[in-house]
């Protein structure tokens, strides 16, 4: 199986139109990934390219349109790409041999903004040689400089060797060695048992990314797993010799998977611990106690990761609102966002309620809870707001003792 984007490190590249972005992706990649032109403003959109950068490991990299861009389309494009800032691992700033700006100055002031480690390319060092000093000035801003030529075909592989260094020594230490799901849950031979009911939502035949990253995540930790649907799980659980370490349950039945474990067996569910592996767990349950607080007029924000077809009973546009109504008695407006739609305009709102992220990154996921902490807006997400709503918050997240 491919590794999902969401777990790739993401390594975004900036810079002026027609520095050569597009060309040194192309480079990169061995193929002809984005259009390149003289043209200023090829670039409409980001270009993702996912692919195997050894020995990095799996990666996006994420081309952007030129912040300079003056085309029609250029207030779009610009505002996309400025939302690379939250989502990019490592910053790629692109230039050309003494030419520094304020757009250059805007990249390395939101790469400090987001902490996030930049490299700087310089490319096109066929065309004028670099003066030291303006060198110099670089590596005041990174220890990381590159010189390239993104179209010379011939030096591509030490061009390419240098950028590949370079990444690698800025790359996070949590994508080199990234957090476990239940590794720390559930110790080596010992059993989790998960509780998938089928998912309409779900493509046909398979089952949904976090049940499979869980599944994943317990092998790789030397654990074993049982997968059960929700109506055969009492007596799966009877059958066992040995009561398991945790079970993990999907959120829409986390009422029943409370009411049919008993005291003594660790569970929670696949959402709460996307809360921890995508964000931070502690946050997201005292953002969910303000659920208890809404009243006639406050407004709420449904915010999924992903864009997929709603259906009848969906989760976030149907069930959630409706168990939230019920549960506090009042007339709430609740609106819902989906994919990378995140609004500007957050301050509206009394509670946002997030999904699981499994198709976010880890600071993606930081950046929109850090948005909603700036304004003061309380976050929760999915698996921890219907686990109060369903009355069993205190019972799913013990084992994280918060």
């Amino acid at each position: 199986m491919n590794t999902p984007k969401s777990l790739r490190l993401q390594i975004g590249i900036f810079g002026r139109t027609n520095v050569g972005k597009s060309s040194f992706l192309n480079m990169v990649a061995g193929q002809d990934v984005a259009i390149t032109s003289t043209v200023p403003g090829t670039t409409t959109d980001v270009v993702e390219k996912t692919m195997e950068l050894l020995p990095i490991g799996p990666v996006v990299f994420l081309d952007t349109a030129g912040l300079d861009d003056t085309s029609e389309l250029s207030g779009e494009r610009i505002r996309k790409t400025k939302k690379i800032f939250q989502r990019a691992d490592v910053m790629v700033l692109m230039i050309e041999p003494n030419v520094w700006t304020a757009y250059e100055d805007n990249i390395c002031e939101q790469a400090q903004v987001h902490k996030t480690p930049l490299v700087i390319v310089v490319n096109k060092i066929d065309m004028a040689e670099p003066a030291p000093e303006f060198l110099a000035r670089l590596r005041e801003i990174s220890e990381h400089v590159i010189l390239c030529v993104s179209v010379d075909l011939k030096r591509r592989d030490y061009f390419v060797n240098q950028f590949k260094q370079s990444v690698l020594k800025v790359c996070p230490d949590d994508f080199l060695q990234p957090a476990s799901l239940i590794g720390d849950l559930v110790p080596a031979g010992g059993l989790a048992v998960l509780i998938v009911p089928i998912d309409l939502e779900a493509p046909k035949g398979r089952l949904i990314l976090p049940q499979v990253q869980t599944i994943r995540d317990a092998l790789d930790n030397d654990a074993a797993v049982m997968v059960v649907k929700e109506r055969e799980y009492r007596s799966a659980l009877e059958n066992l010799k040995e009561p398991p370490n945790l079970v993990i349950c999907d959120s829409q039945v986390v009422q029943k998977m409370v009411a049919d474990t008993p005291a003594n067996i660790k569970c929670t569910t696949f959402s709460i611990l996307f809360a921890r592996f995508k964000g931070e767990l502690k946050e997201l349950v005292k953002g969910a106690r303000i659920i208890d607080k809404l009243k006639d007029g406050d407004k709420v924000l449904i915010a999924e990761a992903c864009s997929h077809h709603a259906v009848e009973d969906d989760i976030g546009r149907v069930k959630i609102p409706r168990w939230l109504r019920q549960y506090t008695g009042a007339d709430l407006t609740i609106d819902t966002c989906a994919g990378r739609d995140y609004p500007d305009n957050l301050a509206q709102y009394k509670l946002i309620i997030h999904c699981g992220a499994c198709m976010l990154t880890r600071r993606e996921m930081l950046a929109r809870m850090r948005l909603a902490a700036d304004k003061e807006i309380a976050i929760t997400n999915y698996g921890v707001a219907i686990s109060l709503l369903q009355g069993v918050l205190d019972r799913v997240i013990e084992i994280f003792k918060y």
